[in-house]
């Protein structure tokens, strides 16, 4: 018999957190995430996702065996933003079992229909502003930075559990020597008549990192309005982003666009430190998780572009290819020899032809689902 039990106290929590190392034991291509990262993410007194937003978490057992968990999330500045009463699930793993599977996520959709959530939407973990989707094709290696990672059964259990696609996100790939040259070639010739138009690209100052996250928040939020699942990030939420990625970022690979002082777009490249996160015993820094992290970012060989944001007056004129160019040129000198842009809505398709222009090739998809309540 299944049983479901709601997350209480920090020993079932670090159980929550720690199910998926289980599950994926033996899993070459799995990567753990830092544990206290997770704990901060899931604990409201943390993370000011909580400011407006509740989640409850639960875990799926068996034979006193954990063999699933799920959150179901309600958050309100979402619903404010769309004018609906949609609820959200996520941080969902599961063995391959039908029966578990729609019981957990059974138990995340009674949750939200008790509190008149007439939709539930998902994976988000636990926004569209952090790692989200379920991995449906591309399982040949490892996730990159901040993206999510899961068993190919999964698509089958969630649809057979009575959801449906809502939308699907897209990876790229992008490696050097298969870059189109013509764009390339042509940097020089987009960055001159953008200068025409008063533009100009820069790294970002990180001397100055507190003045330039507040107008890169400010872009994000408009840049994205209209974007499919899209919610304003709040101060504090941007701000507790920042300070995590601030111990992360080559300004080489966080580029802004501005005219006249002001930013106008922006592109965010991240080390993946995935490839360092993966030799990582369960996501614990100690004894020796901590050194790893340390010494093995010169090795790193791939840069997430994680967000390209352009305000809705700049489109069109070329700033998305030469930010890409201007990142490639940058970071030309380097071991990094792979980019992997994501994720981008599949409907998006001012950026994806951007990208596509760069002879970058999608290679992985997620699926976000819904079910009507």
């Amino acid at each position: 018999m299944i049983h479901i039990s709601t997350v209480r106290g920090k020993s079932m929590l670090d159980s929550f957190i720690d199910f998926p190392h289980d599950l994926y034991s033996g899993d070459s291509n799995y990567v753990p995430e830092l544990f206290i990262s997770q704990k901060e993410l899931l604990t409201p007194k943390k993370n000011p996702f909580f400011q407006h937003a509740k989640m409850e978490l639960f875990l799926a057992t068996r034979n006193d065996r954990i063999v699933g968990r799920i959150a179901a999330i309600i958050n309100d500045n979402h619903n404010a933003f769309v004018g609906r009463r949609e609820g959200f699930f996520g941080f969902f793993d599961c063995i391959n079992d039908p029966e578990v599977a729609a019981k957990l996520l059974e138990t995340a959709a009674g949750y939200l229909r008790d509190n008149n959530i007439g939709t539930m939407l998902g994976p988000v973990n636990p926004s569209t502003n952090d790692p989200c989707g379920t991995l449906v094709n591309g399982f040949d290696g490892p996730p990159v930075a901040m993206m999510p990672y899961n068993a190919a059964y999964y698509d089958a259990l969630i649809t057979e559990s009575g959801l449906v696609k809502w939308t699907d996100l897209l990876a790229y790939i992008i490696k050097r020597e298969e870059l189109s040259g013509r764009v390339v070639a042509l940097r020089d010739l987009l960055l001159h008549r953008l200068e025409k138009n008063g533009i100009t690209i820069r790294p970002i100052r990180m001397k100055d990192f507190k003045s330039e996250t507040d107008q890169i928040k400010a872009v994000y939020n408009s840049a994205w309005d209209k974007n499919l699942g899209f919610v304003p990030m709040t101060d504090a939420e941007f701000n507790r982003l920042a300070a995590e990625l601030k111990l992360i970022i080559n300004p080489e690979a966080c580029l802004v666009a501005e005219k006249d002082g002001k930013l106008v777009a922006w592109l965010l490249g991240i080390p993946d430190i995935n490839q360092i996160l993966i030799k990582i015993k369960k996501g614990r820094l100690f004894p020796t998780g901590l050194f790893k992290l340390l010494t093995g970012r010169k090795n790193i060989t791939t840069v997430r572009v994680l967000t390209l944001g352009v305000l809705e007056p700049y489109r069109k004129l070329g700033i998305e290819s030469a930010l890409y160019t201007t990142l490639i040129k940058n970071l030309e000198n380097t071991k990094i020899d792979t980019a992997e842009c994501s994720w981008l809505l599949e409907d998006n398709h001012a950026i994806t032809s951007a990208v596509e222009k760069l002879n970058a090739k999608p290679y992985r998809r997620y699926r976000l689902y819904r079910k009507e309540l």
